[in-house]
């Protein structure tokens, strides 16, 4: 009896792995060239992201019976409003809360030194004042920010020696919106463009990988952003009504950090007591701030995150960390940007090869799984069964 399964001739997987090897390279040629135009397409990557987020509000404006220029008028209009906003109140508030830092630096050497190292030595026994210079740490920092005068003015500075850096620095900033427009505007016709150059017999998988890209990085671009704001208002307000002078900016930072799971709240509520120790030296106030933590970590776990971002994303805390750190180190400020949505990408694409790895020839093999060992029974069972059937 002849075997029915078919035989694939060698010129087939030649043809094959031609194929594969073709795809390989693309990807490989496509990775250099990113490598090689960084700097320049910062701009772009930033618009396309930008397009990107707005794009389903502008769909949702188009169905209402607006053209599809009105809509992404509007949303282009609502975007640029929310960051001359921010620009105009978060601006002024973090350089006023940076300066109070400032100021405030000589208490916090004096508590560190006076307060917090030697409890921690009588506690312990080491020597911890022996091994940090905590005094010289802190006038280093104070000096460096006074001669410096804030980051921007570092930067500044810098670009104005450099003509041809500030002109670059420039030419982005100005053509960031118009990019934005175009691809608000282009946005759904790019994405045709991209299907009709799909080969046609991968039309379908590559349809459902990019339908669970789409998931997983609105999932946590859009919902981790939401959660990051609203948690850091929430803490900010909050250690803002405990009293804390530097309540805001630690608030601000707390609710950064979100994007990384513990990381967050952890770091908040370290320097939130540190700084009502520093300031009121009592626990009441300490109380307060661990109470604006776990408010928020409630709110967060309860209905920011369900309701926001979902279970979809899939990412692990040092998948997060190391994707960032990574496209830093490749791609520079491009690769940081980038490295979030491609490793969600990814995410997806290693959850897509397990499922076709667990359904192959490799994991399943050629032969039907072995049934189970019937479960043993008491001792004397077959004797009885024996005995009864005679």
């Amino acid at each position: 009896m002849t075997d029915p399964t078919p035989v694939r001739a060698p010129l087939e997987d030649i043809a094959l792995f031609l194929r594969r090897l073709q795809w390989t390279a693309l990807g490989v040629g496509a990775c250099w060239l990113l490598w090689v135009l960084a700097p320049v397409l910062t701009p772009f990557v930033v618009a396309a992201m930008l397009g990107w987020l707005g794009d389903p509000l502008v769909d949702r404006i188009e169905r209402t019976g607006r053209s599809r220029n009105t809509s992404v008028a509007l949303v282009f209009t609502l975007m640029a409003l929310l960051v001359v906003l921010v620009l105009v109140i978060l601006v002024p508030l973090i350089e006023r809360q940076i300066t109070t830092l400032i100021v405030s630096l000589p208490t916090y050497r004096a508590w560190f030194t006076e307060t917090a190292i030697p409890w921690l030595e009588q506690r312990t026994g080491f020597q911890i004042g022996v091994w940090l210079d905590l005094n010289h740490m802190i006038e280093l920092v104070r000096s460096n920010w006074e001669r410096a005068g804030g980051v921007a003015t570092t930067l500044l500075g810098y670009l104005s020696r450099s003509g041809f850096a500030l002109i670059a620095m420039i030419a982005n900033i100005a053509l960031l919106p118009v990019l934005t427009f175009f691809f608000l505007r282009d946005w759904d016709k790019l994405v045709e463009r991209v299907a009709s150059l799909v080969p046609r017999d991968y039309l379908g998988t590559v349809s459902r990988l990019a339908k669970e890209s789409n998931d997983v990085l609105g999932a946590f671009l859009r919902g981790q952003f939401l959660v990051m704001l609203a948690l850091g208002v929430m803490y900010g307000v909050g250690l803002w009504g405990v009293g804390l002078d530097l309540g805001i900016l630690i608030g601000i930072i707390a609710g950064l950090l979100t994007f990384v799971p513990y990381l967050g709240p952890a770091s908040g509520i370290i320097l939130g007591v540190i700084a009502a120790l520093v300031q009121y030296g009592d626990w009441k106030h300490v109380l307060g701030v661990l109470a604006v933590f776990g408010v928020g970590q409630v709110v967060e776990s309860y209905w920011l995150t369900p309701k926001l971002v979902g279970d979809r994303i899939g990412l692990h805390p040092v998948a997060v960390i190391f994707a960032v750190l990574a496209g830093g180190q490749l791609f520079g400020f491009l690769g940081m940007l980038l490295a979030l949505p491609v490793a969600a990408v990814i995410n997806v694409l290693l959850r897509y090869a397990q499922e076709r790895y667990t359904h192959s020839r490799l994991y399943a093999g050629d032969q039907p799984a072995a049934p189970l060992e019937p479960a043993l029974e008491p001792a004397g069972a077959d004797a009885a069964e024996r005995e009864s059937k005679q």
